[in-house]
């Protein structure tokens, strides 16, 4: 069965192989990371040979709800570094310049037994611990092998990806053998864990990290944000202000349609458009400027002034959530086109109104949550955002309602970090031997 895992995801990549050249050609992507990816490490990552704590995080959004826990993983580990390794370019960014507790960042290798082999060797893992569903075989059946405790964290198996598991369900049995604890977000997501073969007793609902992984701005003794990035968007008060985070194909032409109309009745207002995936960043800019609007990048945009354009391409990588707070309203995307939306939880913590469409599977569980306690809004079609956001923006206690409702769902469910912690000394032991209870936990409406 392994053996033609390993042929079948070599298959795959030689089949893929001819769209990453292009990427690395045309866009200067992955030429950097081939050799990490192929387990080639250099000697100084761990020069002394010291055993570690090693997270992986797939993308942006895993690493910075890694942000959660480094702080108390070095504390207690003293003696073990952290490591952290992330799949795409964006999450590599954004893990060097956000985690500070963690000693190196590296890219996840392939998994294929040799490479595997060679990163183990270089990062002598006591701990493998994955975030959210990154479950990779051959490197668990190697750390099993080698003794190495391994440990789900934030675990969820979404509603798209489960008939996906149960089409393999006798393979995905065996290979969850390998893994001595999940720390899942919701019960339903253990549910679907244990019935695709997971060993009940290694199952613990500890809820999201996501909602503790949320940090709030804090200004210097100068009375400047800590945040560079607010910098370049002096904002007045007076100024209607609609950031749309993490657009996906189409959704930004939507998004632009409803600012023209809103501009209508509202000529001040700014559209901050944040692309998902930086690929696309002079294709959004290009698609704003078609469409009539006076369109600059954050990149161009000068420092302590007002941004004089109508909208801003958000051309950066790890920003977008400190933009949140200076929004009007939000539009959080992957979720108008159907690609199962995106985190709500960062425009959330800053009160502010948010809207999102139909598609939220990745993100069912708080989704429903937002839209019960009145603390999102949940449109069905284009011309319903548009209605929608030219509502809101015309309406400032709706907006504070909202946003306050938002402000108090993310408070009323912090909590997973000690639970998901508790259960990483259950397996590995702490040096201080610290003892945490672990309660069931529900999401709080």
């Amino acid at each position: 069965m392994y053996f033609l895992y390993s042929l079948l995801t070599f298959a795959a990549f030689l089949i893929v192989s001819p769209y990453f050249l292009y990427q690395a050609i045309r866009y200067k992507k992955y030429v950097g990371s081939l050799g990490p990816r192929l387990g080639h490490l250099p000697i100084s990552f761990n020069l002394d040979g010291d055993e570690s704590i090693w997270i992986h995080a797939v993308s942006v959004g895993e690493a910075l709800t890694a942000r959660a826990l480094a702080a108390d993983l070095k504390a207690r580990y003293p003696r073990l570094r952290l490591f952290l390794s992330t799949t795409t370019i964006a999450g590599q960014q954004v893990a060097r310049r956000s985690l500070q507790h963690v000693d190196e960042v590296f890219y996840f290798p392939f998994d294929w037994a040799f490479i595997v082999r060679r990163t183990l060797k270089l990062v002598k893992p006591r701990v493998f611990i994955m975030m959210e569903t990154e479950i990779w075989p051959n490197l668990l059946r190697l750390c099993r092998q080698r003794g190495v405790k391994t440990v789900v964290i934030n675990g969820r198996i979404s509603s798209r990806s489960y008939p996906r598991y149960r089409l393999i369900r006798p393979f995905f049995k065996r290979v969850l053998a390998d893994i001595d604890r999940f720390c899942m977000q919701s019960e339903e997501s253990a549910r679907r864990l244990i019935d695709l073969g997971a060993d009940p007793s290694r199952v613990t609902v500890t809820g999201s990290l996501k909602f503790d992984s949320l940090e709030m701005p804090v200004l210097t003794s100068h009375g400047k944000p800590r945040e560079r990035v607010l910098r370049f968007f002096r904002i007045s008060s007076s100024r209607t202000v609609i950031v749309a985070g993490s657009t996906l194909r189409g959704e930004e032409a939507a998004v632009l349609r409803a600012f023209a109309r809103i501009r209508t009745t509202m000529p001040n207002a700014m559209l901050v458009l944040a692309p998902r995936h930086p690929e696309r960043f002079a294709d959004v800019e290009r698609l704003a400027r078609d469409a009539g609007f006076a369109t600059m990048r954050r990149s161009e945009l000068p420092i302590d002034a007002e941004p004089r354009a109508e909208v801003i391409v958000l051309d950066s990588i790890g920003e977008l959530a400190q933009l949140y707070q200076l929004a009007t309203a939000v539009f959080v995307g992957g979720s108008l086109a159907d690609h199962g939306g995106h985190n709500i939880l960062e425009p959330a913590i800053f009160g502010k109104p948010i809207v999102f469409g139909p598609h939220m599977q990745n993100f069912r569980e708080i989704a429903d949550a937002f839209v019960a306690n009145g603390a999102a809004v949940q449109v069905q079609s284009e011309r319903e955002l548009e209605d929608t956001l030219l509502a809101l923006l015309t309406d400032p206690v709706r907006r504070a309602r909202l946003g306050a409702a938002a402000r108090a769902l993310v408070e009323a469910n912090r909590g997973a970090k000690e639970k998901t912690l508790a259960v990483i000394a259950e397996v590995a032991p702490p040096e201080d031997a610290g003892g945490g209870v672990v309660r069931p936990f529900r999401l709080v409406h």
